[in-house]
């Protein structure tokens, strides 16, 4: 027995050094692989946390409504504007992001935004609007009236890097006490205490899930969570979970618990659209309640920090219900930490959810118009310069007006598009009249596709509307021409270039005659047209539409009737010159672009160019003639759609067989340049007058504009005689009054006697000027009797 107890004393020890061994091994292991690996995590920590770099997306911001007395504004177009913007109706306004409307009586409260010239602050305002005008403008609190006020701006497109991350960057001092305790409350309890991990914690949340019968609270820790956000996957592995704890540890031991938490505050996932993914609080206050984080209400605070459990789930929009549930449960975490008294926590849980119906974030609301401002920054910046690097973009989009074009297109098109035939097609720009700022552009049917830009790419022939610019060159000679000027509109030829003779005909294959030079740019007679344009000569036709817009084009008899193709932006950017009173300003749909802490880093502002005064008399002549257009010529059917009190200036244009249809107008406020055809380029069956100035009209019997009223600076007045180019007495038969360059009245007279006792002196064309009446229209004298000029 001794033997044997001698013997198997030896194999015990044996085995206890083997295990012993072991031990050893594994301890040796563990150290030659596990020391590298956290060296290894630790090198990541120090690279990619310490330094972090997220890439915040590029917005891009409609022009913010200023509000004065005198605007053109009505109830309708403000309420969309401040819908657009995320504004919620809640009746008072009296929260940052809210309104309240009482007829014409509008109270709200801006945000804060970042404008060209520095910061705007938030105001609370009283708006009344009266007979579609801003008539009073003042402060809600101090009732003390302004001249005028801004409303900060709508988002309308965002310009992202490699990663479609929606992130606002926030310090954490600008973040709501409530929100940063209250995240810690219910998300990580021991946040200030654990070293990364938290057994506590676990235990906490498995006796919160009992209690409340479901998955109520994580046990994972906020460094967890957002290790989990930065570094790893959501995959549910053991392997995951170490690697998690590990990196958790090594940040608690580097960093500070202000920056982690601020790192979490920025980095936490609170929504999602389409491809579009919400990151950090700032970015998750705007998606969902629509103002900044600094603004938000308890309740507020409480729904988005339910919403970091799970923004899918528990999503307000889709599940209310399940919102509500999850909200209440954060408010009574917020009452056990001793955050919210319980009469506060009744009020926040009696509260509406509040989130905006929709989300102000906005990838792309008017492609046509987003592609503009792409052609204008590309001048300055690259893409890379722009995209994902936190810049502001102010652009010059009207919201308003950028839905009524695009209203007004779909809208037309789909009542006179032809059951067979090919698709109709739409292009058209909105610019302000003073300042060549485009509000609006459409270049598609479908107004909110992206790709081909029949604004900008698309060339078609212009037609008619080459018309007013032939007519200006003769009226900048008020030695030989003025609108009352006699020219014959019988049938031309001219020869051509290659030896042909060009006859070409009236769009109503028949002559008229002797007429006046505004007949015949009110009509559209082409015959006339060609006769003065062959005095004015075709090369300063083409030398005009080369200094008006960069194009070169060839200067031949058909350019004087529209033979040359050219784009919407093209024919903007010509009638800019007439709508602005003869004054040389390109197009612009870029006002600056801001650095993420918002300075100003280009400024694309310009004052406005003052007009020579040939140009000026040119150009006001012309308007009077245009205006006619309107009244008497071939867009007097605005007339019937109600749109006469605008006396806005016009002109129609068709191309050859109807292929393309134009309209370009103008009134007080706006230009709109309008084309209707088809990308076969097949007839459509349409002119411009059936076509395009229908968009026309549509728009702006929604779109708030001034009329048109012509200054009366250089010019002056005179009757002249009936059948004669020579002034006469107001009182004599048939006498038309009329407007000339000052100094430049006709130089004969025919006196007509005194006046009748009986008839009282006529006023029509004076009161048309001033805007309370239409003119009547011209007639043909008889052509005996006609004294022509030249």
């Amino acid at each position: 027995m001794n033997t044997t107890d001698n013997e198997a004393a030896p194999n015990g020890s044996m085995l206890k050094r083997g295990v012993w061994r072991l031990l050893f091994l594994a301890v040796g292991l563990g150290i030659g692989i596990g020391v590298p690996y956290i060296w290894y995590l630790d090198k990541q920590v120090r690279d990619q946390f310490a330094q972090l770099n997220w890439q915040v997306p590029t917005k891009v911001f409609a022009r913010p409504l200023v509000l004065k007395p005198g605007l053109p504004l009505d109830g309708s177009s403000f309420e969309l504007e401040l819908q657009a913007g995320g504004y919620k109706d809640d009746g008072r306004g009296a929260l940052v992001g809210s309104y309240g409307r009482n007829g014409g009586r509008f109270r709200l409260t801006t945000r804060e935004f970042f404008d060209v010239n520095g910061k705007v602050p938030s105001r609370h305002l009283e708006v009344l609007l009266v007979s579609g005008r801003v008539a009073v403008v003042r402060d809600a609190e101090t009732r003390r009236g302004l001249a005028s006020a801004k409303v900060d701006p709508v988002r309308i497109a965002t310009l992202y890097g490699n990663n479609t991350e929606e992130r606002r960057l926030v310090k954490i001092d600008r973040v709501p006490k409530l929100l940063v305790e209250g995240l810690q409350a219910v998300e990580d309890r021991n946040f200030q205490n654990h070293i990364g991990i938290d057994p506590m914690g676990v235990a906490r949340a498995i006796y919160v899930n009992i209690r409340e019968v479901g998955f109520e609270q994580g046990a994972s820790t906020l460094t967890q969570q957002l290790v989990r956000s930065l570094f790893l996957s959501n995959t549910k592995t053991i392997t995951r979970k170490v690697k998690e704890a590990l990196y958790a540890l090594i940040i608690e031991a580097r960093f500070d618990k202000k920056t982690i938490l601020e790192a979490y505050l920025n980095q936490v996932y609170l929504g999602q659209v389409g491809d579009q993914s919400i990151h950090g609080i700032a970015a998750g206050a705007d998606f969902w309640f629509g103002r900044d984080v600094s603004q938000l209400q308890d309740h507020e605070i409480a729904l988005l920090i339910g919403l970091v459990q799970g923004p899918y789930y528990w999503d307000p929009r889709k599940h209310p219900e399940r919102a509500l549930k999850r909200r209440a449960i954060v408010i009574h975490e917020f009452v056990e930490a001793g955050l919210l008294t319980p009469e506060q926590a009744e009020k926040a849980k009696a509260a509406p959810l509040g989130v905006v119906a929709k989300p102000i974030l906005a990838r792309n609301r008017a492609p046509a118009f987003l592609d503009i401002v792409r052609r204008q920054l590309a001048k300055d910046y690259d893409n890379d310069d722009l995209s994902g690097q936190g810049l502001t973009v102010l652009t010059t989009l009207s919201p308003s007006a950028q839905t009524y074009l695009e209203k007004a297109v779909t809208g037309t098109l789909s009542r006179v598009q032809r059951d067979k035939g090919p698709e109709l097609q739409a292009g058209a720009i909105v610019t302000e009249a003073a300042t060549g700022n485009i509000v609006a552009a459409v270049g598609n049917r479908n107004v909110s596709a992206p790709g081909f830009n029949r604004a900008v790419d698309a060339k078609r022939p212009i037609g008619s509307l080459i018309k007013p610019f032939v007519f200006m060159l003769a009226l900048a000679r008020p030695d030989d021409w003025s609108l009352s000027s006699w020219i014959s509109d019988a049938p031309v030829a001219v020869n051509t270039e290659d030896g042909k003779i060009w006859e070409p005909k009236n769009s109503d294959r028949k002559s008229h005659g002797t007429v006046t030079l505004s007949s015949a740019l009110a009509n559209s007679y082409n015959q006339a047209t060609v006769r003065l344009g062959m005095q004015v000569g075709p090369e300063r036709v083409a030398e005009l539409t080369h200094a008006l817009t960069g194009e070169k084009i060839k200067a031949r008899p058909s350019l004087l009737l529209g033979s040359v193709d050219l784009s919407v932006y093209t024919m903007s950017q010509m009638y800019q010159f007439l709508a602005s009173g003869g004054r040389v300003q390109p197009l612009q749909s870029v006002r600056a672009v801001l650095d993420p802490q918002g300075k100003a880093l280009s400024k694309y502002e310009k004052e406005p160019v003052k007009a020579q005064s040939g140009d000026a008399m040119a150009a006001r002549l012309l308007a009077f003639g245009l205006q006619q257009t309107v009244t008497s010529g071939t867009a007097r059917a605005l007339l019937s759609e109600g749109l006469g009190d605008l006396q806005s200036a016009g002109k129609t244009g068709t191309s050859n067989d109807s292929r393309d249809s134009w309209y370009a107008g103008y009134t007080g406020d706006h230009l709109a340049v309008i084309w209707v055809g088809n990308d076969k380029n097949e007839p459509t069956g349409l002119f411009g007058a059936t076509g395009a100035m229908r968009v026309w009209a549509q728009l702006f019997n929604r779109l708030p504009s001034r009329p048109l009223r012509i200054s009366g600076e250089g010019l002056e007045w005179a009757y002249l005689d009936a059948s004669r180019f020579a002034t006469t007495e107001d009182y004599c038969p048939g006498a038309r009054r009329a407007v000339f360059i000052a100094g430049y009245l006709p130089a004969d007279n025919v006196s007509c006697g005194e006046r009748p006792a009986a008839e009282a002196e006529s006023g029509s064309w004076l009161d048309w000027f001033t805007g309370d009446k239409q003119p009547p229209a011209e007639e043909t004298p008889p052509a005996p009797d006609v004294r022509n000029r030249p």
